[in-house]
């Protein structure tokens, strides 16, 4: 015979809910990935198609098209960017290309998580993003001789985390440096609004709302574009950064249907400028 079972209570039936739900949102997550994935294998070209935003009409920015070669950008200093930089990690090219860094669902996850963890609200719509700039939670991408940014990108969306803006002062020096050639950022702070019309252009293009989104939301994740690079110049860009993620300074993601390094900042970047710059100097040798 079969046994009664015991009825549940609210709040167990409440818990069971909720882990039905976020189960649900995580094989959401993992068959959207695995789509996106299938669709970027088969390299399709993707049409160029305008989308309105709040305030006017502009041209999403896909595929990326080559520079021109960029002439000098004279900017003012952004005081609300710190200057102090950490010491250029040592890059060896002993001429064997380094392997892709090919991005995964479980680097997406730790992009999401890392970002929660470190209080970084989603931006919402154009309204929610003005404000964050007005009130400086948002700083301008710091563009130079050895910075530049792609024409496709709208002006309101040049902005990043400050953390993230010392960040590209610090590559793109280097980089330049090597190279005498500038970095070209071709995607910086997203909204929610913009992600949602975005997804419906680019197949490959991570989900807006849900546990596991793209952390451009953000304001603290760049993309930057590969078109143009030689061979020296990859392996240049994938040692350097490699070696910043193995310290968690960083996640990245390099991405080839629309040729770029995606990559997410965290605060633990500003933290190693700060002690690097309050360092006390050795003192000399008596």
């Amino acid at each position: 015979m079969r046994s009664a079972r015991a009825p549940q209570s609210r709040a167990e039936m409440r818990a069971a809910g909720r882990r039905a739900g976020r189960d649900s949102r995580r094989a959401q997550s993992r068959r959207m990935y695995e789509q996106a994935v299938r669709r970027c294998r088969r390299c399709q070209p993707e049409p160029r198609i305008e989308t309105a935003s709040l305030h006017t009409t502009r041209s999403l920015p896909v595929p990326e098209v080559k520079p021109e070669p960029t002439p000098e950008i004279k900017t003012e200093a952004n005081p609300d960017v710190k200057t102090e930089t950490l010491p250029a990690p040592k890059v060896e090219f002993n001429g064997s290309m380094p392997a892709p860094l090919k991005g995964s669902l479980e680097s997406l996850q730790r992009q999401n998580e890392r970002t929660e963890q470190e209080g970084l609200e989603r931006i919402l719509d154009e309204e929610d993003l003005n404000d964050r700039i007005a009130h400086k939670v948002l700083v301008p991408l710091p563009t130079s001789s050895a910075l530049a940014v792609n024409t496709d990108l709208a002006e309101s969306h040049r902005y990043v985390r400050p953390w993230t803006a010392n960040f590209l002062m610090d590559l793109s020096k280097d980089y330049s440096g090597s190279f005498h050639e500038p970095l070209q950022v071709t995607s910086a702070v997203r909204t929610v609004e913009y992600q949602k019309r975005l997804m419906h252009v680019n197949g490959n293009a991570t989900a807006a709302e849900g546990d596991v989104v793209s952390p451009h939301l953000t304001g603290a994740t760049i993309d930057i574009g590969k078109n143009g690079m030689s061979r020296s110049e990859i392996a240049w860009m994938r040692i350097r950064l490699m070696q910043l993620q193995q310290e968690g300074k960083l996640d990245v993601e390099e991405e080839f249907r629309q040729p770029c390094f995606h990559i997410t900042v965290y605060k633990e970047y500003a933290q190693a400028s700060l002690a690097q710059a309050t360092k006390p100097a050795a003192k000399p040798a008596k």
